[in-house]
């Protein structure tokens, strides 16, 4: 049969069936979905029209996810998919597409914030080990510079102590190849929040 992205085959707005006056055709085609899984790295190249080429990532455990607040990206291991917008269906089977939503391991960012800021993150405060000692003067001035804005809102930075990050995947992995996102923050963290303690 062949997968295919034409109308004719549907009915009219009246429920009327519409004659077949034509085959199908090759730029009205569609393919399988990737159903992009977990695991060691796994790229087909698909040839497209034009002499062009997609990249259907079937399996891939890495991508580039960007904190926007702090306005950095790290490359950081992808731990699974807890919800999904369209189908439960892939959360189980822990199926990556756009905008599926994933916890993502927090290290990257972690020792990044502890480099730029002197500060660790996800530990209770008022402890011993809140502070990193600076190496020298140099440093001392620049942790002391950045400190007024070392701010991490409560929800993300609940997150840390737990090392892992909810994140919302942006690109498309089965056309790209690439699992890249960003992570969740603000309201649109609470949305999701919301969605999944419903969803339990």
């Amino acid at each position: 049969m062949g997968i295919s992205r034409d109308s004719r085959h549907k009915r009219s707005a009246t429920g009327a069936k519409r004659a077949q006056f034509r085959k199908k055709r090759k730029f009205e085609l569609g393919r399988q979905p990737a159903m992009t899984k977990i695991g060691g790295k796994r790229i087909h190249s698909v040839r497209t029209r034009g002499g062009n080429q997609k990249f259907r990532a079937l399996r891939i455990e890495t991508g580039n996810f960007s904190w926007a607040s702090e306005g950095i990206s790290k490359k950081t291991r992808i731990a699974g998919v807890v919800y999904h917008p369209s189908n439960n269906e892939l959360v189980r089977t822990n199926t990556l597409t756009k905008s599926a939503i994933v916890q993502i391991d927090a290290t990257p960012f972690r020792s990044w914030y502890e480099a730029h800021y002197g500060q660790t993150l996800g530990k209770k405060k008022n402890s011993k080990e809140d502070a990193i000692v600076p190496k020298n003067k140099k440093e001392e001035r620049k942790f002391a510079s950045r400190a007024a804005s070392a701010k991490v809102e409560q929800a993300v930075e609940s997150q840390f102590g737990a090392g892992r990050l909810y994140a919302a995947i942006s690109s498309r992995p089965g056309q790209s190849g690439r699992c890249d996102g960003y992570i969740l923050e603000g309201e649109e963290l609470a949305f999701y929040l919301r969605r999944m303690t419903a969803k339990k």
